[in-house]
């Protein structure tokens, strides 16, 4: 068999939101396959059973024939390299265990160029899988040695960079409840720090904490001295002990509070450092060199009988509750400690080193903590215990058993005080008690620790019981009464005038009180004032408003350019506006040739508004009209001309429409027209506003109906506004010259 080059990959684009493909966002990959163009994969002698061995679940793959073996069918019948790469790199996705069921390739103008793109939800991640899967094809296809191993390999690359790139679980579970009320969410940096919600309604996370979560309570949680303090004086129930500086003091302390004791790190957390149930001078001044490391003081406490349980509180809610165990395991005379923890414990498919798995994985190499426990027991990592004998690993193990339904409502109520004294709205409260379904008094039990920014694993993923939704109960506590956490968002999309009529529907929102920002081909607005003169009708630009916290509303131009080659900065919006089809001839590079073309494009800003937005269509251009099925939301049409078709065949529906009687504005619902009050003779306005069009007041108009600002506001808007740039920002600054000082600062 002939050697065939590799597929050429000539261009590689992360498209970061909603785009010519999808809402989500993709790796848009430009494949040159050169002489495969010409050998699809019917026509390569065994290269399916290669492929089908290497990737054996490519079975799953439904393709388009939309039934299981839809794709070997496909690669049966013959299919194109370009294709064939979609699927593998699909499934080295699923394989890493972030699966993704889209992708789609398209050919281009050019002969063997190919358009493939696949759904990712990080770039980095999504490079990777591609350049694994690209490997792993041209193998395939020129049957070079790659077996099982190399495959398995390939997977491993495409999880690393996983780890490396993709939200820990808890920010995703967090996430992932707010995608599934629809509130939005932009990662602000490549670690866990996440904005739910655009502009002014966006509340932050990173991890379990929060904007409400107050720094003062995360500096008296990391204190464990002064958070028992505090616990002991509003009445919460917890063990005596003090802070001590030596192992001498440690075995003092122990004297004076009563053995058995706890010695542990007075600042850290997840447990390292602790030890459990001291009743020696040895075991103690052996802990206290275990615990030293971890904090910077070490405490003695007495030691509370029970099972170690970490309840959540959220928002002065318990909402799950964990139990932790002792861990064992039991000799068989044969094998070592370490032999036993790893064939009887670490063998656990739950137990991992990466944050998602439930439960640790347990070193006894490099655990202290375990290594004292086994000294207790006279045993060491090398010892071989006799058959039948159970050796304690942890004394409380991962906290993997769900006990929320158990928690008696006097617990939850000494664990959701102890948030509150501390000052955390999310807290894991660590408590030691026998049984979870009785009163701690009764039993002795205590509260030993609060904890700031919890994690929530151990909630999401119990070893024992069911998965508790915690992300959900952060979400709504961060949007109390599905308060929506979006701003109104207008898009412009189209070429002709669209600077001037984003920035017409700005001032018309501004108007009508809210604080809002303006991207455009002008440069970046906040309120009336330029903050960047440089074209900012792109996604970076976009992007810096719905981060900003001030923003109350925002109006971003999208041309088509920064469609096919970023995406939409949002999400979702509640006005989208296309006014033309035109600007063409700017666009070969992305292998869009003429203006039918550009309804695909074009059709993503209609794709993206609300089901309670509303569309604003150009009702002169048939093709534009005809995007008004796409939107979920409502539409309005606008035209100068009253009598195009599209307009009267929705006004005859009971659409919407805004358009031109009399020389003046009209506001059609349905058959119903009134005047737009405020404004008068178009002849008349035209003479002052030369820089707007007709077609574009409509739109503006259009566009501030549907966000509701009042009709007689709109009309003095409109006459109010300023079509050139600089005499407008000129007579802004001549506004704030005559303000008093202290309002020139708050301008």
């Amino acid at each position: 068999m002939s050697r065939f080059d590799d597929i050429q990959l000539l261009r590689i684009r992360y498209l970061r939101g909603p785009n010519l493909w999808t809402y989500r966002p993709v790796l848009e990959v430009w494949l040159d396959l050169g002489p495969l163009e010409d050998f699809p994969s019917n026509l390569i002698p065994g290269f399916t059973d290669r492929l089908t061995t290497l990737l054996p679940a490519l079975i799953e793959h439904h393709c388009g024939v939309g039934e299981r073996g839809g794709f070997i069918q496909r690669l049966n019948e013959g299919t194109w390299a370009g294709h064939v790469l979609e699927h593998v790199v699909i499934e080295l996705l699923n394989l890493a265990s972030m699966p993704t069921g889209f992708g789609q390739t398209r050919s281009t103008s050019r002969h063997g160029v190919y358009r493939m793109v696949f759904r990712a939800r990080d770039e980095q991640v999504a490079r990777v899988a591609l350049a694994e899967g690209h490997r792993l094809l041209m193998a395939a296809i020129n049957d070079d040695p790659f077996d099982a191993a190399a495959v398995q390999a390939a997977v491993d690359a495409v999880k690393a960079k996983v780890e490396d790139c993709y939200l820990g679980p808890s920010t995703a579970c967090i996430v992932g409840a707010a995608t599934d009320r629809g509130i939005p969410h932009i990662r602000l940096n490549q670690g866990n720090l996440v904005q739910l919600g655009y502009g002014a309604n966006q509340q932050r996370i990173w991890t379990a904490e929060t904007d409400y979560t107050s720094a003062i309570g995360e500096s008296i949680a990391s204190d464990k001295e002064l958070t028992k303090s505090l616990l002991a004086s509003c009445g919460v129930p917890v063990p005596e002990g003090q802070v001590v500086n030596s192992a001498a003091e440690a075995w003092e302390a122990a004297e004076d509070i009563g053995l058995p004791v706890v010695v542990k790190p007075s600042d850290a957390n997840h447990g390292r450092g602790v030890s459990l149930e001291l009743h020696t001078r040895e075991e103690v001044e052996s802990a206290f060199a275990v615990a030293e490391p971890e904090g910077s003081d070490v405490m003695v406490e007495r030691f509370v009988r029970g099972s170690e349980h970490r309840l959540l509180v959220v928002g002065g809610q318990v909402v799950a509750a964990a139990r932790g165990e002792i861990i064992t395991v039991t000799g068989d005379g044969a094998a070592t400690v370490a032999a036993l923890i790893d064939s009887q414990l670490n063998s656990d498919p739950r137990r991992g080193v990466e944050e998602e798995f439930p439960l640790d994985f347990i070193d006894v190499a490099t655990d202290a903590k375990l290594q004292l426990e086994l000294q207790r027991q006279k045993l060491t990592a090398g010892s071989v215990p006799e058959a039948g004998r159970v050796v304690t690993i942890q004394r409380n193990g991962n906290l993997g058993v769900d006990c929320t339904d158990q928690v008696h409502p006097e617990v939850a109520h000494a664990a959701t005080l102890a948030a509150r004294v501390v000052g955390l709205d999310i807290a894991g409260i660590d408590l030691v008690a026998q049984d979870i379904s009785r009163p701690l008094a009764a039993q002795g039990g205590a509260i030993v620790e609060v904890n700031a920014g919890p994690g929530l694993l151990m909630h999401l993923k119990p070893a024992v019981g069911s998965p508790r939704p915690v992300g959900r109960a952060i979400c709504d506590h961060l949007f109390p009464d599905d308060a929506p956490g979006r701003i109104p968002v207008v898009g412009v999309a189209g070429s002709q005038d669209t600077a001037v009529l984003a920035r017409l529907v700005a001032w018309l929102i501004g108007l009508g009180g809210r604080y809002t920002g303006l991207a455009c081909g002008d440069g970046l607005f906040l309120e009336r004032r330029r903050v960047d003169a440089r074209n900012s009708a792109h996604w970076e630009a976009g992007h810096r408003l719905l981060v900003n916290r001030a923003v109350q509303a925002v109006v971003i131009e999208n041309g088509a350019e920064t469609i096919l080659r970023d995406g939409l900065a949002y999400d979702r919006c509640q006005v989208g506006i296309v006014t033309d089809l035109e600007g063409v001839e700017t666009l070969a590079a992305y292998d869009i040739t003429d203006s039918d073309q550009m309804v695909k494009v074009l059709r993503t800003q209609v794709d993206v508004v609300l089901s309670e937005g509303t569309a604003v269509l150009n009702a002169a251009d048939a093709r534009v009209a005809g995007l008004a099925p796409l939107c979920d939301g409502a539409v309005i049409l606008y035209a100068s001309d009253a009598g195009v078709p599209a307009m009267s065949a929705h006004q005859s529906t009971g659409g919407k429409a805004v358009l031109v009687r009399q020389d003046r504005v009209v506001l059609a619902n349905g058959s119903s027209e009134s005047f737009l009050p405020g404004l008068g003779r178009l002849t008349v306005w035209r003479a002052t506003h030369a820089g707007v069009s007709i077609d574009s007041l409509l739109a503006a108009v259009a566009a501030a109906w549907a966000l509701g600002v009042p009709l007689n506001l709109i009309g003095a808007g409109v006459e109010a506004f300023e079509s050139d740039l600089q005499a407008a920002l000129a007579s802004l600054q001549l506004s704030q010259q005559n303000l008093p000082f202290a309002d020139k600062q708050l301008a």
